[in-house]
């Protein structure tokens, strides 16, 4: 009965590890972060559609972002959370992939940031993490800007954990 007393108590450890873990919105920001580094350098190159708007087109190596979400769609997987790759158009941040729904039940891709903390935030150049409302729904949240090797804000990523 011991020993499975001991193993009981491990896998519950193990558990509630991993959960933590999981809803970390600082490690999933970072995670995404890590995953496009990896593809390669950022830079706006041309213009592409998001959504019904003309936008730059961000890529990181010679991977362009826009319209394309296997990255995003692998943090779900992996985090349970919500992402977004904005890029920045004029005052605004445009979500050019992402898996953030629409009340449609659409990717809500063309849909700018709002005009938040988060938004103040990143027209600084500084990350934001903390309680936000996404297109409708509170989320734990981390925004990192993405700056280009001069330092110029491109845009941004999200990361969002549902409260």
């Amino acid at each position: 009965m011991k020993t499975f007393t001991q193993a009981l108590a491990g896998v519950a450890f193990l558990a509630v590890s991993v959960a933590s873990q999981a809803y970390d919105p600082k490690a999933t920001i970072a995670d995404l972060d890590a995953r496009l580094a990896k593809i390669g350098a950022p830079r706006i190159e041309g213009t592409d559609q998001a959504g019904d708007k003309t936008v730059g087109a961000i890529y990181f190596g010679s991977r362009k972002v826009n319209n394309n979400y296997d990255v995003v769609d692998a943090i779900r997987k992996a985090h349970g959370a919500t992402a977004t790759i904005f890029v920045r158009d004029g005052d605004e941040f445009v979500r050019v992939s992402t898996n953030v729904l629409t009340p449609e039940g659409k990717r809500g891709v063309g849909t700018q940031l709002a005009r938040n903390a988060a938004y103040a935030a990143l027209n600084k150049g500084e990350q934001f993490c903390g309680p936000i409302d996404v297109l409708g729904t509170a989320f734990d949240a981390c925004y990192n800007p993405i700056k280009d090797a001069k330092g110029q804000v491109l845009g941004a990523t999200y990361i969002g954990h549902k409260k």
